[in-house]
């Protein structure tokens, strides 16, 4: 089993920076033969939207709403995944969540809350 758990979340005004955190712990062989490891960020009564991927080979992916402003990165020696986000919107407002894909099976973290507000 794999377990992710999320951190950095916090209330920020617009235009402001954050740097979510993702550490991974549990069977490491799992870690570090990820297929994709990924941000998906969810508003209350929406669906949860994919911000943000990175292959094990340091291949990443952005959603267009992001791309310029959030930069996905991984640290192997740490088990450590980070999103760090520029320029940050109200529209950025949502839960934060952290993924693994492992051979078709998806592992979540609990979610931290990003808020952007004046």
């Amino acid at each position: 089993q794999v377990r992710l758990e999320e951190s950095g979340g916090d209330l920020v005004q617009p235009g402001g920076s954050l740097r979510l955190f993702c550490e991974a712990s549990g069977n490491t062989f799992m870690i570090n033969n990820f297929e994709t490891m990924a941000w998906y960020r969810q508003v209350t009564g929406k669906q949860r939207e994919l911000v943000a991927t990175v292959t094990r080979d340091g291949n990443t992916n952005y959603a267009d709403s992001v791309s310029g402003r959030f930069t996905i990165s991984r640290d192997n020696a740490k088990n450590t995944m980070y999103l760090r986000m520029n320029r940050l919107k109200p529209e950025d407002t949502a839960i934060y969540y952290c993924n693994l894909l492992y051979f078709g099976n998806n592992y979540w973290g609990q979610g931290t809350q990003v808020t952007v507000s004046s």
